[in-house]
This record gives C-alpha cells, structure tokens and sequence, in this order.
C-alpha cells in the first residue's frame, strides 16, 4: 500500500511536456526531367576522382589529417561512455578491509551489557577492536528502465559521433579536391598570361621598328612596355597564391609544406562528370549530417524517459559476505567469525523536486531543438542539391558563351596585329585586343573551376565522399 501510493504521488508530480513530432514532407523528384537512377553521393570517392595525384593526396588527408584523428578520440570517448553506462545498471562488488577500534563508556547502555557476559578471558578488554573483511555489494533495481534508457542514450551519441566523423571526412574531401583544381587553375591562369606577355613582347617589338620607319611614336613605345611591366608584375601574385594553396593542402593532409604533385595540362579539356541525383528521399540514407541528427533525435527522445523515471521511487539493494571479530586472532574463525549483511532500500523525491523538474524539462525542450535540427538539415540538404544542378546548368551556359568570346578575340589579336601593321589601325587597338582577350581568358579558365567545383559540390551535397 505504502508503495502505491507513494507511486500515485510520483506520477501526480510530472509536469505536463509536449514533445514534437519531427515531419519534413519531401518531393518525388529534384525536377521532372532529372532521371530517378541511383544516386551518385553512393560512389566511393577513390572511383569518383579520376586524376591519381587527387586521390593520393585525399588518402593521405583521411588518415592523416588532425581534425579527423581529433574526432576520432571523441568517438573513443562517447564509446567508452556507453560501457559506463552499461555498468550502472549491474551489481556493483567490492573487496575491501577494514580495522578500528572503540571503547564503550561503563555506564552506558552497551557498557552495562558487556559487564553481565561471562567471557573466557574475563570480559571485553577496555578498548574493543573491529576488523572486516569479506566481498561487498550494492545494486540499483533499474525498475523504470532509467539506467538502461541512459546507456541506450549514450549508444545513439556514440553513432551520432561516428556519424558526424563521417559528414567531417566528406568536407575533408570536398575541400581537398576544390584547393587541387584551385591549384591546377592558378597554373592554368599563369600559363595564359606567360603566353600574353609574349604576344604583347612582340607587339612592343613590332612598336619599335615601325618607330624607326617613322610609323609610330614613343607613346605606344611606353604604353606597351607599361602593359608588359604589369603583367610581369601580375606573375608574382599568381606565385603567391600558388605557395598558399598548396600550403593549404598541406595543412590539409597534416604535413608540413613541400610540393604538389598536380596534372595542369589539359585542366581546359576536362569535362566535369554527370552525376545522378537519385530521388530527394535517398538523402536520408546518404547524407551523415542528417542520420547523425536523427541519431541525436532518437537520443533525446530516450533522455526524456530517462529525466522522467527520476520522479519515481529507486530501489537499492545492499549485500556483504565476510568476517568480523573484535581481535585478529579470531579474524578468521569459521563459522563463529562469519558474517553477513542484507538490505533493501526504497527511495522516492517527495519535497523540493525543483532539480528533477528542470532537468526533465531541459530534456523535453532538447527534444523539440533536436526535431527542428533534424528537420532543418533535411531542407539544407535538399536546398544544396537543387542549387548545384542549377549551378551546373549555368555554368555549362556560360562557359559556352565565353568560349565563343575567348576565339573571338584571339583571332582579333592576328586581324588587329596586321592592320596596325599596314597602318590601317591604332597601336591602341591592338593593346586593347589583347587586353580583352587576356581577360577573357582568365574569365573562361575560372569559370572552368567553377564548373569542376560545382561538380564537387553535388557529389558532396548528395551525400558522397565519406565511403572509403
């Protein structure tokens, strides 16, 4: 009776929660026209980068870099989290010794009883000794789940942890391959302007000996070598930013700098990859940013019932086995030294469950954060792959359109050269063809990176990168 109604008052203390339902309603399709083949984000990265310099260095970037092996103690922990948690809810023994000593005043209710027992040796001694030893135990009945509740929590950490190791390792990967092609570009752009530094050398050449036939001035002489000294200058910079990028890989793959083995030649011809984006609901499955948020959904559901078992009673159980004497040389004595000790405890909170209150509804508020996380990186997810297949699609428009301008100018530069030539043509519209044509080809070798980028975007956004 005693413990029903204790029960009763339990469950009348639990405040009233409400939880939240997580509900995210996804379309059939990324767009009509887009096929519902297996998505590409299931591609293991070593089959989806086909150049061998950019799967070399994101082999060594997986297992060497420090953010990784950094996440991978947090695992070690919240793993070793749950075999402390799997230990709560079993029996608890301990060995253990113990020995003091203790002297009873005569006139008092223990001292008036020791003077009546007619002992061997004449009665207790003055000082009465106490000396334990034997195995001890406790044990918590996890009757409400509450323990095994905990330790199934702190499994959903361990696989939301590892979950969220594998979303780092596709950053990793993504941002491995975009600092490559930002290499492979930068040597791209220094090449295009060593070769229009050799045309404009020419033109200034060409200035120089019209000069002599009294075709052309001093003017075009120094606006030409004005132009050349620029772009000579513009070298330098291309420098630095190759020495930072590849630093950055470095830094990537945890190593202290040293060259980068890339393939420059033939960046121009690359063709960025088509990639099946499958159906929006197999980003469920393929993103791990997105299962480690459901993982912690399911963790903080289980936290609830486990904040809310602590407003009910806890039974403990107490049990020790050994031997006791108040001298050594009885220690061991068997059966006389013999003893035993069994208890049972039941505990409930009845006053000031301030403390339990606020942990439960701590618990019920991370439940409703944890819905709208989980739902929040399903519409990110789905948002990122909607926008790198339009990216893609433009980008192939306007690398298109800057292809046709790019031949347009350099054919320029030849017309442009041959009328300043036969003197049917400024020398400043032959620099600025060639300045035109320089900055058009910068543009159209940017906006190739862009497009392999993009291409490396949607592979991550679908979820790929992380399957070794």
């Amino acid at each position: 009776m005693a413990v029903g109604a204790t029960l009763i008052l339990q469950a009348c203390g639990i405040p009233d929660m409400t939880t939240k339902k997580e509900s995210v309603p996804l379309p059939d399709n990324f767009r009509p026209e887009l096929t519902k083949q297996a998505s590409s984000g299931n591609v293991k990265w070593k089959d989806f980068f086909e150049d061998p310099n950019l799967v070399k260095l994101i082999d060594v970037a997986v297992v060497n870099n420090k953010e990784i092996n950094i996440m991978m103690q947090r695992i070690s922990v919240a793993r070793n989290e749950i075999q402390a948690r799997r230990g709560a809810y079993l029996p608890f023994v301990n060995i253990g010794s113990g020995a003091g000593a203790d002297k009873i005043g005569k006139y008092t209710r223990l001292g008036t009883v020791e003077e009546n027992l007619p002992l061997a040796n004449g009665g207790f001694p003055a000082v009465l000794g106490d000396y334990q030893f034997g195995l001890f135990s406790s044990w918590e009945v996890d009757i409400w789940k509450k323990l095994r509740n905990a330790t199934q929590v702190a499994m959903f950490d361990y696989m939301a942890s590892t979950e969220g190791k594998n979303f780092l390792l596709t950053n990793l990967v993504a941002e491995v391959a975009h600092s490559y092609f930002e290499l492979v570009t930068l040597d791209n752009q220094l090449e295009n302007l060593q070769k229009n530094i050799a045309i404009q050398q020419n033109g200034l050449n060409i200035v120089k000996q019209l000069q002599l036939f009294a075709r052309s001035n001093s003017l075009a002489i120094k606006r030409y070598e004005a132009e050349v000294a620029k772009n000579k200058s513009r070298i330098f910079e291309i420098k630095q930013q190759i020495t930072v990028t590849e630093n950055r890989i470095n830094y990537l793959l945890g190593r202290t700098p040293e060259p980068i083995q890339r393939s420059s030649a033939g960046f121009m011809e690359l063709k960025p990859k088509f990639l099946n984006t499958g159906i929006p609901s197999q980003l469920l499955q393929n993103r791990p940013d997105i299962r480690q948020a459901e993982l912690e959904l399911k963790a903080a559901k289980l936290n609830i019932e486990v904040a809310r078992a602590n407003f009910y009673p806890s039974l403990g159980i107490k049990a020790g086995i050994g031997f006791d004497a108040f001298a050594m040389r009885y220690l061991v004595n068997t059966p006389e030294s013999l003893a035993a000790t069994l208890a049972g405890d039941l505990v409930a909170p009845l006053v000031n469950k301030n403390a339990i209150i606020a942990e439960y509804k701590n618990a019920n508020a991370m439940q409703v954060q944890a819905a709208f996380e989980y739902e929040q990186s399903i519409i990110k997810a789905y948002t990122e792959v909607l926008n790198q297949i339009s990216n893609i699609d433009n980008l192939g428009k306007n690398y298109q359109l800057k292809k046709s301008q790019v031949d347009s100018l350099v054919k320029s530069i030849d017309i442009s050269t041959q009328l300043f030539k036969s003197a049917r043509a400024d020398y400043l519209d032959v620099l600025l063809t060639q300045r035109d044509a320089l900055d058009a080809k910068r543009e159209l070798i940017d906006t190739k990176q862009k497009q392999i980028n993009a291409m490396v975007d949607l592979y991550k956004s679908l979820g790929g990168g992380w399957q070794s």
